[in-house]
């Protein structure tokens, strides 16, 4: 018998049915996958469990009690926590405060401190979580941040939580560590609901599988060993892709970008290297590698010790973005939610706001030419949207990384584009979309340069790789000399470890 139910689960927002007539259960002790394309309806069935949103039609049962949920606080009280990909903690709080917010431990409204620390340091050593207490959360890394709020979902006790892209964001470490932890959860009795785009995951952990496509159910697999990867991905896109990637070889023109002694207080030794007019320069390394360091370096975004960059022979000024867009260099940066869309506005304001000083002189907009250049780039990059007056962060991962592409594309003469972890938390069916954009602007003479963390990725798109490992560059590597191991191996910090991943 199913612990928890949805029954005929439908929600709708003006111009969108997300969702229509959902149904499916999962039993007491299970790992149920959920999957489907960004703008499936994942999200919004996973903000209906946690009482963030209510359905228009349709219920919740949980051991076959009916919920009635107004708030996330009714979901919380029913057992239920959802830890989203856009974690929920609070910044300037320290870890032992976020664990405990809303429930401190103490009487009359004086917090037992002790008490606190100590509670908070049993469950990280518990969980083998190493993380200080002590340590404001906006201090950590991204990764860190996310095993905090994986922590705080087990301190609560949750009967039921839901997993949204966690690994999003960590270390093969940090994962192993996650996936030992949603073991013990099940044989407590804990049902995980698991939403990725990571196949190997789904099938690793997966007892059952639920696939949304388009706001509605696609397929429901009770036993996902009876099921295969392409009949997934068909059943999330509604087509077979037999290749994701879709790389092709290229003409490469004359070097575009050139790097040389670059170096900043978080990268071991300088960097060194040029990208040419058409490639595609992939750098991979584990997180803390210095990937993203590098690349705000580049950009202008971090203070730089050393080094010259020059686009097209002419050099850039160092510790300026402005002067770097002015060069023809751009980023699209790791963490979309917090450095690339501007929350609270529209698609038509993210795509328009940087290439507006090109036509509304003196600050007076013009919103006709606003209105064009949003609907030219909605078009040109398949932006799934209703309108282009919808507010940004309603749209799904996949599409708000192509709104933060058309932004810098609707820039005159843009040279570099450097797009850290492009496809994170994106389905396969949109990666395969903004796969198709970088090789039009690679065909176009742009020099891209291609961060990730995805292995797979860098090696299925890149014309080259460049491996970091620990602040400095381990290895560069030609498309003809790609291999999985010997990349990875570049990669670890400790080589006798080489192939454990």
């Amino acid at each position: 018998m199913a612990f928890l139910e949805f029954k005929t689960i439908s929600k709708g927002y003006p111009g969108v049915q997300a969702l229509s007539n959902i149904s499916f259960g999962v039993e007491k002790g299970a790992v149920h996958g959920l999957m489907g394309e960004n703008g499936a309806g994942k999200s919004t069935l996973i903000r209906v469990l946690s009482g963030d949103q209510s359905a228009d039609e349709g219920s919740i049962l949980i051991d076959g009690v009916e919920q009635k949920y107004s708030s996330v606080r009714d979901a919380f009280h029913a057992g239920v926590i959802v830890i989203h990909q856009e974690l929920q903690l609070v910044p300037e709080l320290t870890v032992a405060e976020n664990l405990w917010l809303g429930r401190f431990p103490g009487r009359a409204g004086v917090i037992n401190g002790k008490t606190l620390i100590e509670t908070v340091r049993a469950k990280l050593d518990e969980i083998g979580i190493d993380v200080d207490p002590f340590a404001k959360v906006s201090s950590l890394p991204i990764g860190a941040r996310q095993m905090v709020e994986i922590a705080k979902a087990v301190m609560l006790d949750a009967r039921v939580i839901a997993l949204d892209e966690p690994t999003s964001s960590l270390s093969s470490r940090e994962s192993e560590i996650l996936f030992s932890l949603i073991g013990k959860l099940k044989a407590k009795g804990t049902v995980i609901i698991y939403v990725s785009h990571r196949l190997d995951e789904i099938f690793r952990l997966c007892d059952s599988l639920t696939v949304l496509r388009d706001g509605k159910l696609a397929a429901h697999h009770p036993d996902i060993g009876k099921t295969t990867r392409e009949q997934i991905i068909a059943e999330m896109v509604g087509r077979e892709i037999a290749n994701i990637w879709g790389w092709r070889e290229r003409p490469l023109g004359d070097v575009r970008l050139e790097v040389k002694t670059l170096s900043g207080s978080k990268l071991r030794n300088p960097i060194s290297f040029s990208v040419r007019k058409g490639e595609i320069l992939g750098f991979f390394g584990l997180i803390g590698a210095g990937r993203s360091e590098m690349a705000r370096l580049l950009y202008g975004a971090d203070h730089r010790h050393q080094g010259n960059v020059a686009i097209d022979g002419v050099a850039v000024s160092p510790n300026n973005p402005k002067a770097s867009i002015n060069a023809g260099m751009v980023l699209c940066p790791e963490d979309r939610k917090f450095d690339g869309i501007i929350q609270g506005r529209s698609i038509e304001e993210n795509i328009a706001i940087s290439s507006r000083r090109h036509f509304s002189p003196f600050g007076v907009l013009n919103s006709k030419k606003e209105a064009s250049i949003a609907d030219q780039f909605i078009a040109k990059l398949r932006v799934r949207t209703p309108s282009r007056k919808q507010d940004i962060i309603n749209l799904s991962g996949g599409n708000q990384q192509k709104v933060i592409l058309g932004r810098w594309l609707s820039e005159q003469g843009v040279k570099v584009l450097v797009i850290d972890e492009p496809t994170r938390g994106i389905d396969v069916g949109a990666k395969s979309e903004i796969y198709e954009i970088l090789y039009e602007l690679a065909a176009g003479g742009m020099a891209i340069v291609v961060i990730s963390s995805e292995l797979p990725e860098v090696m299925g798109i890149s014309d080259r790789i460049m491996v970091m490992c620990q602040g400095r560059v381990a290895a560069d590597v030609e498309r003809a000399d790609f291999d999985e191991r010997s990349i990875l191996t570049a990669a670890l910090p400790d080589k006798n470890v080489a192939g454990t991943i």
